[in-house]
């Protein structure tokens, strides 16, 4: 045998299928020599290991040859770089015959797409096509990892994994060997990489190393794919309506932009419910279109209910498309055959299987809009249609709004010294019906009776209505007004430090409507055309003073500010329709808004004056306290707070006499851990508390808690007859690293009842989600209910990272709330 031992110091190449053995060497030492019975010809230069040249780049410390057997073997710290792979072991033998490499030894094969295999043994065909792997440890570029006893690759793309484990789930770090917190062992996982597809053979899911689940066969996409066709995660849910629910949906990867999913769901009591969902993505944005439907087979289920008809279906969809860097165009959709069906089914806006504490959707939005945005300007124009959600909902008493437009700007230069600015609003609207709110305890009771109808208490036999019993809402016909409105503001500083601010805005409004003649109309506003011009200009000036006091242990500053505004009376105040300015609530956050109003459709007139007093105090070692206290006063004209209009906004308010209550607000942080904020109105003459709301927050590394204490005088002009008085209480726990339970409740102390509350615990890390809510919620479900009805629900939701999750939804009861 002629056989060669070298010490290597610098790296040899082996050419791939060609039979000659290319190598350059050094000797170990300057007086070594180097003796080999023939001079191999120079190798081409390697410009890059990992270059697709066809050649392997090799590092080791020595190199023995078997000229007989042909067989070059690398010993000591190997390292071979081959088509962007890199293969590390103790010891390498490469056979020209068979053209195999074999590697022992602390093997490391990382390929060129990030995979990483860890071995005891490999043996590889040349190009690294196929070959088996012993005690293997695979790592891959997205985070997931398998193991296997033997792996066997042939034809390059189909690998076998025996007795092979897979999870998405990294390492402990302090203790490797520990199980995962999931992973599925199977006798065998086929990975062909040409179908990018896993398959499991007698598998079983284990969780901290203990089975929980068994399936014989299945099947899931390698970790690479982001989309693929195939079935995904089931889905299940009971209640007493549908009986018991099932969905497997089927996705169907069309295109590599658009897709679609197919899940029908079969119910026990109603048959099926089928469901599409189709989604395309352009260059310049996507839309989604979701359509439901279903032949009920006992819609005696929902009897009395506005579910009990036999065909029921629903369509949703939105989309947005950037027309360029600033503006964009799209859409919402949401109509169904009745509003109570996306709830009954947990379709569309319900579809989240956790829900959301006190944001349950009250309807649903279909709107076109398109928004642009500047560096100081926004203009927003929209159609909206609203779909009630709730079965007390008359549809024909929810306008349409076709279209509002708002545009407003701040130009980016000085005018005169000051900041100007300018707005403008447009809206369309209509209405079919009528929509009357009871105010008086008479009127409400015939509303609690049947929501959908108009209570008589609103109406006398001579279609006129008692306005001490109701407001008008909504008004019927069409309703359009453009508004525009530019203002203007400067701040001066005098040498002592105060600031005086002059301003001036110039508002013009051009309304006209057309109301239609329903029963009771003519008692809040006469039926017929209207047309209508106002203009409000106004002139003011606000003044502060702070005075600033810097002690060792802090700062404190207080700053007196007033205002003046001079402006005559409100054009037909409460004689037209309002739409968009109907809540009004004063406090500590508009004491200072010229024109305290919510929307356009109103418009504050008068003179009037606002006072108050403003202080804080920032600690040197952190903590702060800041106080407001204030008063507005109506100096002259018509005060629009006192006005009885078609909805009585502002009566009530506080603003609606010549000195206002007093408000005020006084917040305390000591750190960033805790905070304390209390809002307050006092009654101008007895100080009794006409609004007062409490809150706490408290935020710890492991745990947060907040708690929002809220009482309200009673507002009869407004139909709240007695005193609200609750609590909201919400919080959450981090148990651990990745556990964490949370709750919310609110609590009606008037009435001595909790209103709604959830709680729920979970576990969400990077490769696992565990979630279980108990969530209770109420609406109307039936026509002519006298109350709302209570859901109590237990829902669960699975996920496994790459694999997919699931969730199960179930009633636990219902209950009419008293």
């Amino acid at each position: 045998m002629r056989l060669r031992r070298y010490r290597l110091v610098a790296a040899f190449a082996l050419v791939l299928g060609t039979g000659a053995i290319l190598l350059t060497s050094a000797p170990a030492t300057a007086q070594g020599r180097f003796v080999y019975n023939r001079r191999p010809p120079a190798p081409p230069p390697v410009k890059d290991p990992n270059a697709n040249s066809g050649q392997m780049l090799v590092k080791a410390l020595e190199i023995n040859y078997d000229y007989n057997n042909n067989r070059v073997a690398a010993v000591g710290n190997v390292q071979i770089y081959y088509n962007g792979s890199t293969l590390e072991a103790d010891k390498v033998i490469y056979d020209q015959k068979t053209k195999r490499l074999h590697a022992e030894g602390n093997v490391r094969l990382t390929e060129a797409d990030g995979k990483v295999v860890n071995a005891n043994l490999l043996d590889l065909s040349d190009d690294y096509r196929d070959g088996f792997v012993d005690s293997l440890r695979l790592n891959t570029p997205d985070e997931t990892r398998m193991s296997a006893a033997r792996a066997d690759r042939t034809n390059g793309d189909i690998t076998i994994f025996q007795s092979g484990t897979y999870t998405a789930c990294a390492a402990c770090r302090d203790n490797p060997q520990r199980p995962p917190l999931w992973q599925v062992k199977a006798a065998r996982i086929i990975h062909n990489k040409t179908e990018q597809m896993l398959y499991f053979e007698d598998a079983r899911l284990e969780f901290f190393g203990q089975p929980l689940a068994y399936l014989p066969y299945f099947s899931t996409p390698d970790p690479t794919v982001k989309r693929k066709t195939g079935f995904l995660m089931p889905w299940a849910s009971y209640n007493s309506f549908t009986g018991y629910s099932a969905e497997i949906p089927f996705y169907w990867a069309i295109a590599p932009n658009y897709d679609m999913t197919i899940a029908p769901r079969i119910s026990s009591r109603q048959g099926v419910l089928g469901q599409i969902d189709f989604r395309h993505r352009l260059i310049n944005g996507a839309y989604e279109i979701r359509a439901y439907g279903i032949n009920q087979q006992d819609p005696g289920a929902y009897a009395g209910q506005v579910g009990d008809r036999n065909w029921r279906s629903g369509l949703d969809s939105n989309g947005q498309f950037a027309l360029n860097d600033k503006w964009v165009v799209g859409w919402t959709a949401t109509i169904a055959t009745d509003n109570r069906f996306f709830s009954d089914y947990k379709l569309g806006p319900y579809k989240n299987p956790l829900g959301s504490f006190l944001l349950t959707p009250t309807e649903g939005v279909s709107q076109a809009y398109l928004t642009g945005v500047g560096n100081r300007s926004y203009f927003d124009l929209r159609s909206i249609y609203y779909f009630g959600f709730n079965a007390a909902d008359v549809q024909s008493q929810i306008p349409v709004v076709a279209p509002v437009m708002d545009y407003n700007n701040v130009l980016n230069r000085n005018l005169l010294g000051g900041e100007f600015s300018y707005k403008a609003n447009f809206v369309n609207l209509t209405r079919g019906q009528a929509n009357f709110d009871g105010i008086s305890p008479t009127a409400q009771a015939q509303a609690r009776l049947n929501p959908q109808l108009t209570p008589t208490a609103c109406l006398t036999s001579a279609d006129t209505v008692n306005r001490a019993n109701c407001v008008l809402r909504g008004v019927p016909g069409e309703y359009t007004r453009l508004s525009a409105e530019a203002q203007w503001r400067r701040t001066f500083t005098d040498p002592w430090g105060q600031l005086f601010t002059p301003f001036f805005s110039l508002r013009g409004d051009v309304i006209h409507a057309n109301i239609d003649n329903d029963p009771g109309v003519s008692s809040f506003i006469t039926p017929g055309d209207h047309q209508a011009v106002r203009l409000m200009p106004t002139v003011g000036l606000e003044y502060r003073y702070p005075f600033i006091n810097v002690q060792p242990w802090g700062t404190t500053t207080i700053e007196p500010i007033a205002q003046i505004i001079v402006r005559p009376n409100e054009i037909n105040p409460g004689r037209l329709p309002n739409e968009d300015a109907q809540s009004l609530t004063f406090d500590d956050s508009n004491l200072f808004s010229v024109n305290k109003f919510s929307g356009w459709d109103r418009v504050e007139g008068g003179g009037r004056a606002n006072v108050g007093v403003q202080a804080t105090t920032q600690f040197d070692r952190g903590g702060s306290i800041n106080m407001l206290f204030g008063q507005s006063y109506q100096l002259f004209g018509l005060n629009s707070y006192a006005v009885q209009s078609l909805t009585n906004t502002g009566l009530g308010s506080g603003l609606d006499k010549p000195a206002s209550d007093y408000v005020g607000r006084l917040a305390y942080a000591p750190n960033r851990i805790f905070s304390v904020t209390t809002r307050f109105r006092l009654d101008e003459a007895s100080m009794d508390i006409k609004r007062f709301e409490a809150e706490g927050r408290a935020n710890f590394d492991r745990w947060s808690v907040s708690l929002l204490y809220g009482k309200y005088a009673p507002q009869p002009e407004l139909g709240f007859l007695t005193e609200r008085q609750g609590l909201l209480g919400t919080g959450s726990f981090k148990l651990a690293e990745n556990w964490q339970v949370s709750g919310g409740l609110r609590y009606d102390l008037a009435n001595s009842k909790v209103n709604q509350y959830i709680v729920g615990a979970g576990y969400v890390d990077d490769c696992f989600l565990l979630a279980v809510n108990y969530v209770t919620d109420y609406n109307y479900t039936t026509i002519g209910s006298i109350a709302p009805v209570t859901d109590h629900r237990v829902m669960v939701q699975l996920g496994l990272r790459t694999i997919g999750g699931t969730s199960l939804s179930q009633n636990v009861s219902s209950a009419t709330t008293p």
